[in-house]
């Protein structure tokens, strides 16, 4: 057996150089930085690493530089459960990285964090009983290898060197600037230009009312048009306990909870009364443009509310700017890009000098990274979910895929208590290796899409639905996106009902 010298508390180093952890996080955003506190919290005597791409936390907030750039969720249920948020309701990505950095500074984490480091495979070994890791140092070339007993991937769902910019005929002559908002140019001048922002979800919404005051025009074009809901950037109830001087951390878990019922009555008011939920959408928007602005062709969507995920406008913003002339909607389609703007099918031409095409992600199945068990290529679309985080045949390793519909973090910080009881429950066993495994009952169960289209079916899952995992149709095989739901049976999960196999 290698020698093995102790790295203080942060881990182990064999001869060979490679360093060995209980817990290796993978990503430094606000899933792996939520699960390093939870870790550290919870299980105070494991030694853990987070490995991260970029030179720095932040994930998304990181990644996006484009004008505007803001969450789409509000902050006190987009923040963790730990630490109040004190800010408006829809934050900058700079009060979002703020709110993280504090979060990494108060509790130590830094220390953790591995930066410039890009996973290029990842194996399991079942004679060793660990992953291992195997890395390039971006900012040096340098390959280093981690081995842990835990594998967290917390890198999030979609590719952040490059977003979703589809095809179309004509690209190539069009002799203008064509920018997608996920690898936005530092030295992108817009003053005074005509400027066409393909797309109508959040990016576009957000993007059109920063730009707008200095561009000549913009256009936002879209194909189809999308739910919006337009609201004031602040808290009424947050501003009452202000006032009345009650404690932060009061005021974070009070109106977090009074915002995830409402968020859970109009879910399912928009099963159940579309239509209602829908004009009530359209007054928001009404009420900003007046009633002599025509909002059928161009914010009726042929979905039902919540289908895709509803994009907030804090204080309107985008429809202000609509209103005062400085930005305009355009429904219809693509024939092809020509070499001074766009050609649209009803024979419309839009005139451009920059094409932002606010598109979408591209899904990235377990951060691009090269699996394998045992030796054997993992084919990730051949797995089963367990509870939305583990998957069948793959030992000790948990991924964290959060909400569509409640924030991201949400489902965070539930995985994280969840991963953080089955890492106790494995030593109390004194077992090593947790692997989720079809159950005898579970043989004749029917296997459906990680996520039913049904109820939610945003392009760039729709993209790449064969490339995920399937769910089953009894528990703990489901993965239903139900905050409410998971809420009261995640905490509460039998750990021992056979769907892991121990050893």
């Amino acid at each position: 057996m290698a020698h093995a010298a102790r790295m203080g508390d942060a881990g182990t180093v064999s001869d060979n150089g490679s360093e060995h952890f209980d817990v290796l996080i993978v990503g430094a955003g606000i899933s792996g930085v939520g699960g390093a506190y939870h870790l550290s919290q919870q299980c105070p005597d494991k030694t853990f690493v987070m490995i991260e791409t970029m030179d720095g936390f932040g994930g998304t907030w990181k990644t996006h530089t484009y004008p505007g750039i803001r969450s789409d969720s509000d902050l006190y249920t987009f923040g963790y459960r730990f630490k109040p948020w004190t800010g408006p309701p829809i934050a900058t990505a700079d009060e979002i990285l703020t709110y993280m950095g504090e979060v990494i500074d108060d509790n130590d984490l830094d220390r953790h964090i591995r930066y410039n480091h890009t996973i290029t495979a990842a194996t399991w070994s079942t004679d060793n009983r660990r992953w291992t890791l195997e890395v390039t140092r971006t900012d040096t070339g340098e390959q280093a290898t981690f081995t842990g007993d835990f594998l967290w991937m917390c890198q999030g769902y979609y590719r952040h060197s490059r977003g979703y910019t589809p095809e179309w005929e004509g690209m190539d002559r069009f002799e203008g600037q064509i920018v997608h908002p996920q690898t936005w140019p530092d030295d992108l001048d817009y003053t005074d230009k005509q400027v066409v922002v393909i797309g109508s979800g959040a990016t576009a919404a957000t993007l059109i009312p920063a730009m707008a005051d200095e561009c000549g025009h913009v256009t936002m074009l879209q194909r189809s048009p999308t739910f919006f809901v337009a609201r004031p950037n602040s808290n009424e109830m947050a501003d009452t306990l202000r006032e009345l001087d009650i404690p932060e951390e009061w005021t974070h878990e009070i109106v977090r909870r009074k915002i995830l019922h409402d968020q859970a009555a109009v879910i399912e008011l928009s099963f159940e009364y579309p239509d209602m939920v829908r004009e009530e959408l359209y007054k928001g928007i009404r009420d900003i443009l007046g009633e002599d602005f025509d909002v059928s062709p161009h914010f009726t969507p042929a979905y039902r509310p919540w289908q895709q995920r509803l994009a907030l406008i804090p204080d309107g913003d985008l429809f202000h700017t609509i209103a005062a002339g400085d930005a305009s909607v355009v429904t219809d389609e693509i024939v092809e890009f020509t070499e001074t703007g766009i050609q649209l099918k009803s024979g419309d031409h839009l005139e451009a000098d920059i094409i932002i095409t606010a598109t979408g992600f591209e899904l990235s199945v377990l951060g691009d990274i090269e699996f394998s068990i045992d030796g054997e290529p993992l084919v990730f679309s051949d797995t089963v979910g367990y509870r939305g985080m583990m998957f069948t045949g793959v030992p000790n390793m948990a991924w964290i895929f959060g909400y569509f519909r409640a924030s991201w973090t949400l489902r965070a910080d539930l995985i994280a208590d969840l991963v953080c009881r089955l890492l106790k429950h494995m030593d109390e066993l004194g077992a090593s290796v947790a692997t989720p495994v079809l159950r005898d009952e579970d043989a004749d169960m029917e296997l459906l899409p990680w996520l039913d289209s049904e109820n939610f079916n945003p392009g760039y899952l729709m993209r790449a639905m064969h490339l995920l995992p399937s769910q089953g149709s009894n528990e703990p095989w489901r993965h239903t996106q139900d905050y409410w739901a998971d809420r009261e049976a995640l905490p509460v999960a039998d750990l021992d009902d056979g769907a892991l196999v121990y050893d």
